[in-house]
């Protein structure tokens, strides 16, 4: 198993210093997600050859390992110049992903909701031309439902998954969306128990149930507006069911990479990443 820090708190640290950061704090994995000087969201990527090995030379100097990239491309727009753009930016990133030596791409579906069906044949002609891509060269890819995306919901979106039909094509569960992936409470034992040997991969932050007190929890206007909220907090300052998740992990014999993902506290981005790393690794030796 692979504990993994996604360092977006530290993105504006450059490089170097984040790599550095992130050993210092006493991660051996790295999940390389969106930064500006290097895999921009949703733009191509800004990874020169110079820049490549420079975050190579430092993972080696340093002892941190990449455990996966995760791009954030409209590969699923209904907009076919937008989807084409995105496939373009994906190839990129796939080079970069190989010549980092790492094994695993991790994104989101990156549709839209209002538009489903759309965004859903759009996924399907990327996948047509990606697919063969990440084959030839040897790296996986776990993908995860999200809020605001064209599959919101854990089933359905594990359905999705398996109807790729690659045994290197997996699935992400998001632990601050637990309560967005489903239309009931969010029962996180039952969700990861439908994803199966799929659940490769896990995102670990804590967040507030939004369908609380009478879906009064937050109160946005105007009315009626269809936004989607959610956090990414440290373990403990939320209501996800941690018992539930880390029990059904084991239960499950999870090996995959779990990667901190919190994104609320760039003020004290050491100490939450610290935290998050002993709580993590408590419970998953357990």
């Amino acid at each position: 198993m692979k504990i993994a820090l996604d360092p977006y708190m530290l993105r504006d640290l450059p490089m170097r210093e984040m790599v550095r950061t992130v050993a210092d704090i006493g991660y051996e994995y790295l999940e390389l997600s969106p930064r500006a000087d290097f895999m921009p969201f949703f733009l191509h990527p800004r990874a020169d050859d110079d820049k490549v090995a420079e975050l190579k030379r430092v993972l080696a100097e340093t002892g941190v390992r990449l455990a996966s990239v995760l791009p954030l491309y409209k590969w699923s727009s209904p907009d076919e110049t937008e989807r084409q753009a995105a496939v373009r930016y994906w190839k990129r990133m796939i080079e970069v992903t190989a010549e980092l030596g790492c094994p695993l791409m991790n994104s989101e579906f990156n549709g839209r909701p209002e538009q489903a069906a759309e965004s859903e044949a759009a996924f399907w002609r990327s996948m047509e031309e990606l697919l063969p891509v990440f084959e030839r060269e040897g790296i996986a890819l776990n993908l995860e439902a999200h809020p605001d995306d064209f599959c919101e919901l854990n089933d359905p979106a594990v359905d999705l998954v398996r109807a790729i039909n690659e045994p290197w094509v997996n699935y992400l569960y998001c632990a601050p969306h637990t309560f967005h992936l489903s239309d009931g409470a969010g029962d996180i034992a039952a969700m990861m128990r439908y994803a199966g040997d799929k659940l490769q991969h896990v995102h670990i932050a804590d967040t507030f149930n939004h369908k609380a007190s009478s879906g009064l929890r937050y109160i946005l206007n105007p009315p009626g507006t269809p936004a989607r909220v959610h956090q990414h907090l440290d373990i403990g300052q939320g209501e996800v069911d941690w018992d539930a998740f880390f029990g059904t992990l084991r239960e499950l014999g999870f090996d995959g990479v779990a990667t901190v993902c919190v994104f609320a506290w760039e003020e004290r981005a050491v100490e939450s990443s610290a935290f998050m790393l002993e709580r993590v690794t408590k419970e998953l030796a357990a």
